[in-house]
Order: C-alpha cells, then sequence, then structure tokens
C-alpha cells in the first residue's frame, strides 16, 4: 500500500519529509514530491500550496502518476466552535466548501452536478485516524510538555465538519457569518474539501486531521503563524507516526 501525504504549508511538512527514508525526490506540475518510507510504510508526501485549486491539481497528480492507495491531509485550521482551543485536533466528519455558491441555479454549498453540499469521510477512516491521534495525545509525554510550556494544556480531539474555502476566516464578522451558515462546521481551512472532492471521484479514501492554530478572529494572522513555525509540524509527524503504526496491524 503506497500512503499518500499532503499539507498545505511547508511548515507543516518538513518534519515528515525529513523523516522519510530511501527518498526519492520528484517534480511534477511544479510540486516537489518526495517518496520513500516513514516508519515502515511506503509513502509519498508532498507540500500542496495554500488554496483549493493548487491542493486539487496537486492530489490529482498523486493519484494519477504515484497511484496512492489513501490519503492524509494534515495541517492547521482556525477554530470556529467555541468548544476548540489552540493545540486542540479535529478530525474531519463531513467537509464542506463554504465559498460554493450556484445560487438559483442550484442549493447554496451544492457542488455542481453531484447534488451534494459536502463530502463525508468513511467511518472507518475517521475511527482509525481517531484512535491515532488519541494514541498521540496519551502517550507522547515529551510534546505534551513542550505544549505546556507555549501554554497548550490538556489538548483534545474532536471529530466534527469541516469548512473549506479560498479565504481565510480572520475576523468575528467571518466566524459569525459561516456558524449562521453552515452551523455543524468546528473548524474553516482552504483545502479539505477539494481534495475531498478529487478523492470521492477518483474513489481514493481520504481523511482530513487538523491542528487548531487559532481562534479565526482579528488575531488569526499572528496566532497562526506562532503555532505553524513553532509546532506545526511536530503534531502532524507524531500522529502521523501512530496512525502508520495502526494501518500496519
Amino acid at each position: 500500500m503506497l500512503l499518500g501525504i499532503m499539507g498545505a504549508m511547508p511548515e507543516e511538512m518538513d518534519k515528515i519529509i525529513a523523516t522519510i527514508t530511501d527518498k526519492e525526490i520528484l517534480e511534477s506540475g511544479s510540486r516537489i514530491y518526495y517518496k520513500g518510507r516513514l516508519y515502515g510504510q511506503d509513502v509519498v508526501a508532498v507540500f500542496s500550496r495554500w488554496g483549493k485549486v493548487a491542493a486539487a491539481t496537486t492530489v490529482t497528480n498523486m493519484i494519477l502518476e504515484f497511484n496512492v492507495d489513501r490519503i492524509v491531509f494534515t495541517g492547521v485550521a482556525g477554530a470556529i466552535s467555541p468548544e476548540l482551543n489552540v493545540g486542540d485536533v479535529v478530525i474531519g466528519q463531513r467537509l464542506f466548501q463554504h465559498d460554493m455558491d450556484a445560487r438559483p441555479l442550484m442549493r447554496r454549498f451544492e457542488i455542481p452536478l453531484t447534488g451534494r453540499t459536502s463530502y463525508e469521510t468513511p467511518q472507518q477512516n475517521v475511527d482509525t485516524m481517531s484512535q491515532a491521534v488519541h494514541n498521540f495525545l496519551k502517550n507522547d509525554k515529551d510534546f505534551r510538555k513542550v505544549l505546556a510550556e507555549q501554554d497548550i494544556t490538556n489538548p483534545k480531539m474532536l471529530i466534527g465538519d469541516i469548512a473549506s474555502g479560498d479565504l481565510f476566516i480572520s475576523s468575528k464578522e467571518m466566524k459569525n457569518a459561516l456558524i449562521k451558515n453552515l452551523p455543524s462546521v468546528v473548524c474553516a481551512e482552504m483545502e479539505g474539501a477539494a481534495v475531498a472532492q478529487v478523492c470521492d471521484d477518483y474513489g481514493v479514501p481520504l481523511v482530513v486531521v487538523r491542528v487548531i492554530s487559532d481562534s479565526a478572529d482579528e488575531e488569526a494572522h499572528i496566532t497562526a503563524i506562532g503555532f505553524v513555525n513553532q509546532h506545526a509540524s511536530d503534531y502532524s509527524l507524531s500522529i502521523l507516526r501512530e496512525y502508520i503504526e495502526l494501518i500496519n496491524k
């Protein structure tokens, strides 16, 4: 089995790429793909760049050129739900494109020609990733100590709906509009639902796991960059280590 690993920012992917062994580096479509082994698992990893189009073209190439069997999209997101704090982890249940609006031709958020407003992650994928995150939060005590030094204490996991769009949610006004229009959404990012649409088209299993980097408010750009630089890649690598152990049992 070949596992595809994607993230939208280099800071989210650097430590994953550095840990891959027997590394083969390939360039295609203005992206650099790293093929090799991660914790004994055959993988191909890539920094996709921000936004829905960049993520969609990257995942399409990963499917068609590298023939991956399943994909994990990892990285950070802004909290929409008041239950979430910086350092918490969200596993995507349903993925919405919050900027899709073809009214009055069809319902708001409906993906044209699909009749669907979201893409749902198969329950087995959610269960496996949730167990991986649980194991990470329970077992990685050294990393927890590092987080505690940054006032990130008792990080938790939440399974919930994620909104994706080509907007950085960075004000209370934007956040409240999202809550009003998609009340089930717990966090927002810029790629997951687009990747989910492509994976659905090609029948490739996907799970999206996001770490909360900010509160999607007026301070989001400051909080998010600080968190990404300090912790994003450590979270992603640690969760993937636990996930790979589970899928290889």
